[in-house]
């Protein structure tokens, strides 16, 4: 095998398919970086039992030529040292080369490296996904709804399902919901406009999947095509293949969590109440949640205070647009709130409150595609 290519091209490529390999694997080749060369371009593969990354250069593209000289072949590398040499080579272009005895060249400028490769026939076939059920979404559309349910899901092992997003179809909607029974994040897309026709009932996929994903794709108005198989779902744009497994098991029915009617009702600025929140969880990182408690004083204000008998306490008056109904008291954690603050996309959010020891939810004031629900925290 031998490649003549662009350096910052492959940095990219090898900088998505890392994000496959785990140095902790059961099967010692899966620690290795896959390079194969064929006619029409190369493709890096990276992969540990949970995803999959397959990483597309064609030789050139757009009239930009990213690769000057190849001949087929396939390669293990070394998932650490491969990337660390590529990444300092002194010139912008890599020309890499693999001998009989699967002996690597990486050449750059007057540099010159040598690395020991592994055998690619001992990888694991890669499955593509024979499925007819697929479909396709705007990757910044999908890109959204992750980022807005992600971080809610559980870190905690104790119930495996929840460390994964919910996907299903409701009333001809496209549902993302995560919770890890503290905290529920969910955001939902009407079908009409981008897919006709929904393949199955729900899927759990794992919350560190979808990071990974979110962060390798860019942000375009591009496809990206989803295809879906009993235990794997695979996302698929021109140059990229993500491959992950599902979570087995049942999703516990979340929509009776989220409360039909509120007492309370608050209606604030976004960035106002993320900023006076934050500034309350500084004196209430000590105990157990970082709990802040939030008060009405009247139909304007709202006081944000926290406390620690160790080292003090704060106390912060904001005004609201507007507060409807009972007067509130309730404690909860601040990071639960500044996460579910943090991606509102609007200016103002609207906060419903059905007393302090049930869940409240927080949504955008101008539609109900993103909901945030929080367990309030008993302080008395």
């Amino acid at each position: 095998m031998k490649i003549v290519i662009n350096r910052d091209k492959l940095m990219e490529s090898i900088q998505h398919v890392t994000k496959a390999i785990s140095s902790k694997t059961a099967i010692p080749i899966l620690a290795g970086l896959k390079i194969q060369a064929t006619t029409n371009g190369i493709t890096l593969t990276g992969s540990n039992s949970d995803i999959t990354i397959e990483s597309f250069i064609p030789i050139e593209e757009e009239g930009i030529q990213f690769i000057d000289e190849l001949e087929a072949g396939e390669i293990i590398v070394h998932a650490k040292y491969f990337p660390e040499i590529i990444r300092k080579l002194p010139s912008e272009t890599a020309a890499i080369q693999v001998d009989e005895q699967l002996q690597v060249t990486i050449q750059s400028g007057h540099a010159e490296f040598h690395l020991n490769g592994q055998d690619a026939e001992e990888y694991p076939q890669i499955s593509q996904i024979q499925t007819e059920t697929n479909f396709e979404l705007p990757i910044n559309l999908l890109k959204n709804m992750i980022k807005q349910t992600v971080f809610a899901v559980s870190t905690s092992e104790t119930r495996p399902i929840l460390t994964g997003v919910n996907i299903k179809v409701e009333n001809e909607e496209l549902h993302f919901i995560a919770t890890d029974s503290h905290r529920l994040a969910a955001s939902k897309l009407p079908l009409d406009d981008h897919i006709n026709e929904f393949p199955f009932e729900q899927v759990v996929i794992p919350g560190k999947s979808l990071n990974e994903l979110s962060k390798i794709l860019q942000d375009t108005e591009n496809k990206i095509q989803i295809s879906i198989s009993e235990n794997q779902i695979a996302f698929q744009t021109d140059h990229l293949y993500f491959l992950s497994r599902l979570l087995d098991g049942k999703y516990p029915e979340t929509s009776r969590l989220i409360p039909e009617e509120s007492k309370t009702l608050i209606q604030v600025g976004t960035k106002t109440l993320l900023q006076a929140v934050d500034r309350a969880s500084l004196l209430a990182k000590d105990n157990h949640n970082n709990v802040i408690r939030l008060q009405t004083l009247n139909d304007q204000i709202v006081e944000i205070s926290s406390q620690s008998p160790e080292i003090g306490k704060v106390e912060e008056e904001i005004s609201v647009a507007k507060i409807d109904g009972e007067e509130l008291k309730i404690s909860f954690s601040s990071k639960y709130m500044i996460d579910a603050l943090k991606i509102m996309e609007t200016d103002q959010v609207k906060i419903e409150f059905t007393g302090a020891m049930r869940p409240f939810i927080i949504k955008p004031i101008d539609h109900d595609q993103i909901l945030q629900l929080i367990l309030p925290v008993r302080t008395f």
